[in-house]
């Protein structure tokens, strides 16, 4: 099993076109990189890659522009992939995470204001945590999903399906 799930935000920041390519190279380049690295051992395997997208590949945020893009990237990456690598066994999905506790979100959670506008949005009233990302990894890795690929899954809490 391979997870790529680097990713940098650089708010406002990106809008510079060397933070923006960073961006894009962080978020999207090391996808392809690391799954055509590990892409032999895969396919002895028949294993299987989850790629880290984002909510941010359904719905726009001004002050990230590099980042949705990049994760918009990774769910067509992901697509391309799973048809590239299929018939060698390998199966290629991607996770798009909503708003989840982690550092790179902590400027927003920390803030009381913040934290509660974001999880008011959601179906379940409430941030995610890096464990509510746990159980979908371990289902695409599974044999449970062995004929699923080239799919994108949206663990939002219900965000995106919402309205503001």
């Amino acid at each position: 099993v391979l997870i790529n799930a680097a990713g940098v935000a650089r708010p406002v920041a990106e809008f510079d076109e060397e933070t923006y390519l960073n961006v894009i190279d962080i978020n999207l380049n090391s996808v392809m990189r690391c799954s055509m690295a590990a892409r032999e051992l895969l396919k002895a395997a028949h294993g299987s890659i989850v790629n880290f997208a984002s909510m941010l590949s359904y719905i726009a945020d001004p002050i990230v522009p590099a980042y949705g893009a990049s994760k918009t990237g990774v769910i067509g990456l992901t697509r391309h992939l799973a048809h590239a690598f299929g018939p060698e066994g390998i199966r290629v999905n991607a996770v798009a995470p909503g708003y989840h506790k982690t550092n790179m979100t902590k400027p927003l959670w920390s803030e009381p204001i913040d934290a509660e506008r974001i999880a008011s949005r959601t179906a379940l009233k409430r941030w995610g945590t890096v464990d509510d990302l746990v159980g979908i990894c371990l289902f695409l890795a599974s044999p449970a999903a062995e004929y699923i690929t080239g799919a994108d899954i949206v663990v939002d809490g219900g965000y995106v399906s919402g309205t503001t």
